[in-house]
């Protein structure tokens, strides 16, 4: 069976050692230091603040990436209703220079 214990060496690496119990037979048991205890624990807490922190940013980046894609969409409804406006603009320009370039055909048979 395997106990974890705490003996007070203070030791920064686990050690592992055989004891001798009543009954004769021999066991491995793993004792760890307080400050291997804690130093494990802060690890621990460390690694799952890392965890917590990017989540919190994977969750900021999908709204962020959400909110894009919305204003994409939207200007991207803008920009077709622009590119109608400027075709018919330039419709419009082309007209209106045939219809000055024959007033000033008409003005140029006038003055003969």
């Amino acid at each position: 069976m395997t106990d974890f214990g705490w003996d007070s060496e203070g030791s920064n690496e686990p050690q592992a050692e055989l004891e001798t119990h009543e009954s004769g037979s021999e066991t491995g048991t793993l004792t760890m230091s307080t400050n291997d205890f804690s130093a494990l624990e802060e690890r621990i807490l460390r690694a799952v603040e890392v965890v917590r922190r990017e989540r919190l940013a994977r969750t900021v980046a999908e709204e962020r990436a959400s909110r894009a894609e919305a204003l994409a969409r939207e200007q991207s409804s803008a920009v077709e209703q622009l590119e109608k406006d400027l075709q018919l603009l330039r419709a419009e320009r082309d007209h209106v220079r045939e219809r000055v370039e024959r007033l000033l055909g008409q003005l140029d048979a006038l003055e003969l």
